[in-house]
């Protein structure tokens, strides 16, 4: 079941593309799905039926990442825009790239402290509060490199429909090896494989309202059919028809996005758990 998710504190919620709070079913197991999208997320959980909590960071992905977990008694994600991480966790986007890694490991003290402070919040806006306050005080702690800003210009051009590396960098006045370094760093991942995600990210969208994979594969931005199903084999590991066999078994357990007012929107599909 899912939690209304209060609105976050000023402070972050530009750097904020997706809250989510969940909670599966008593004695259910919490079926993660984590396709590539080119984004960090922060996951807070309660375990151990209430009597243990972590705080994990799960870094872009280049490959999806599918997981049956247990002990979950409800969690709170926090996904970020692309080219905001580092400066709200302090490490480069690359160094968690396809990684699940404790906060504490980057963080420290204030790391296993914040997930004290988490699981003692009586409820779910004090949560949200706590996280604000820890996140926001970050960013007056970092300093934000021009390249996470050429990044976040990059991702834009990307995501409204170019595809060729070469062609963004020329737009944003760059060399192609400028763009694909400071993309890295700041998104996780390389420009190129940002724009194979993001056309992934289409096909499902469009495959959860239409079978036709050729007109699919058209729409997302694929040469052809076949060019489709290769990339989902690659960065899923399982044929379109397999994925979406998949993804009809798990609806039932996949927590929905809670409706709230002026919250951001996203075309991720994200339940990422440690």
């Amino acid at each position: 079941m899912d939690s209304a998710v209060p609105a976050p504190a000023f402070a972050i919620s530009r750097f904020l593309e997706d809250i989510r709070a969940v909670a599966p079913a008593s004695g259910s197991a919490f079926d993660v799905e984590r396709l590539p999208d080119g984004r960090t997320t922060l996951v807070f959980r309660v375990l151990d039926e209430g009597r243990k909590a972590d705080v994990a960071v799960s870094g872009p992905r280049t490959r999806a990442h599918f997981k049956n977990a247990t002990g979950v008694v409800r969690a709170v994600l926090l996904q970020f825009k692309p080219g905001w991480s580092a400066q709200l966790l302090g490490v480069a986007a690359s160094a968690l790239t396809d990684r699940i890694v404790p906060l504490e490991d980057l963080w420290g003290r204030s790391g296993s402290d914040l997930s004290l402070e988490l699981l003692a919040a009586p409820n779910l806006p004090a949560v949200m509060d706590r996280l604000g306050h820890a996140l926001a005080l970050r960013t007056r702690q970092t300093f934000e490199p021009a390249s996470a800003r050429l990044a976040r210009r990059a991702v834009r051009l990307l995501e409204a429909g170019e595809v060729r590396v070469e062609n963004v960098a020329a737009q944003l006045g760059v060399t192609a090896r400028h763009l694909r370094r400071a993309f890295t760093e700041s998104i996780g991942i390389g420009p190129k494989d940002f724009a194979r995600a993001v056309r992934l990210q289409r096909a499902v969208q469009r495959a959860a309202t239409s079978h036709d994979w050729a007109r699919i594969a058209a729409d997302a931005g694929y040469y052809d059919q076949s060019h489709l199903i290769a990339e989902f084999r690659q960065l899923l590991g399982l044929t379109p028809s397999a994925f979406l066999k998949r993804a009809g078994a798990q609806r039932p357990q996949r927590p929905q996005r809670p409706q709230r007012p002026q919250r951001p929107s996203s075309a991720t599909r994200d339940a990422a758990a440690a």
